[in-house]
């Protein structure tokens, strides 16, 4: 018999074992546990299949339907095994921690691997996950300011620094803005962020401070989660002041090679906002390639809703902190301040 450990332990021992999940590769694709490998015992329409005769015939139906699919492709899962786990430690997990991973790992156990399991599955993870998110206490630092600061980069040099961060845009594959989706990857879903950011906390020390960016709640398609959310929105700010000139220079650096396309889709997106003059200007504007005109124009909105958030925020500390267009320099300046504040 193969070990069945719970979640915590689960992770724990996976960290030094392949990680197989095998579910069907949609269900993987909502939401997986961050190193995992899909290992898809049945296809989405095998798996649709054998669920309706379930309900619809009987379970004893569905098991000899589901021996039927699999029984041809033994060999190929041991071949499949051997090749990503040469050492042949095996962690493997299914939605409930049901007839998927304990019939797989027995069959892997049986064919010389080690093998454990996660008892309740992929859910059991997920209800893990979330209930970490709502009660985990951060000491986190917030690092703000107006559209074009160079935030990221200075979070990256604070980083560089020895100092722990969360890239939530990076986690996200999105910076935030109606502009954020451009030279990014897809984006996870609300889920597999939730498990992603999840695992990036739990690489962190949490008895020291933790540097993050202040973000809107929503990044492109994604949401922070509650109690990460409420931590953040209520936590230490340090509010970053670059000249209106420099902030240009900086947007023009990060987005002026972009299709013009892809830019006058982006201003579509806050036209409304924006008005129909203003989004008039900043659309001909890019067709001239007049790059610093452009930019000028989305700061005057995005200067007014990041204003309008610092006014309403409820932030138990504001730091103010005039900045030049020098990411080290920068979060040196931040290092210093942190030390003088006790979290």
């Amino acid at each position: 018999m193969h070990t069945r450990l719970s979640v915590e332990e689960f992770l724990q021992e996976a960290s030094f074992r392949v990680l197989l999940d095998v579910r069907t590769p949609a269900e993987f694709e909502k939401g997986h546990i961050p190193g995992a490998i899909n290992f898809p015992i049945f296809s989405n329409e095998e798996r649709a299949e054998i669920g309706t005769l379930y309900k619809q015939v009987s379970p004893e139906v569905a098991f000899t339907r589901g021996l039927e699919l699999v029984g041809g492709r033994l060999i190929d899962y041991i071949k499949k095994a051997h090749a990503l786990a040469p050492r042949r430690k095996i962690a493997i997990h299914c939605w409930r921690g049901g007839k998927r991973s304990q019939s797989m790992a027995e069959f892997l156990q049986t064919a010389g691997f080690e093998v454990v399991s996660l008892i309740g599955g992929y859910k059991a993870y997920r209800n893990f996950v979330l209930e970490k998110l709502q009660s985990t206490a951060l000491p986190l630092l917030i690092i703000g300011g107006r559209t074009g600061t160079g935030k990221t980069a200075i979070l990256h040099a604070l980083k560089e620094k020895g100092e722990q961060v969360i890239d939530l845009e990076g986690l996200a594959h999105h910076k935030g803005s109606a502009f954020g989706w451009l030279g990014e990857e897809d984006q996870p879903t609300v889920e597999q962020f939730e498990n992603v950011l999840w695992d990036t906390i739990c690489h962190l020390d949490i008895l020291k401070r933790i540097w993050v960016e202040n973000e809107s709640r929503k990044i492109g398609t994604v949401f922070i989660p509650d109690g990460f959310w409420e931590q953040k929105a209520t936590g230490v700010l340090f509010n970053l002041e670059l000249s209106r000139e420099e902030r240009i220079q900086r947007l023009i650096q990060d987005y002026a090679d972009y299709d013009l396309g892809d830019l006058l889709h982006s201003f579509e997106k806050i036209k409304k906002r924006l008005g129909g003059l203003a989004f008039k200007e900043a659309a001909e504007a890019i067709e001239s390639g007049d790059a610093a005109k452009a930019a000028a124009i989305g700061l005057m909105y995005y200067d007014k809703t990041y204003d309008h958030c610092i006014t309403t925020g409820k932030f138990k500390q504001i730091i103010d902190l005039t900045i030049t267009n020098q990411p080290a320099i920068t979060a040196q300046c931040l290092i210093e301040k942190a030390n003088e504040i006790k979290l």
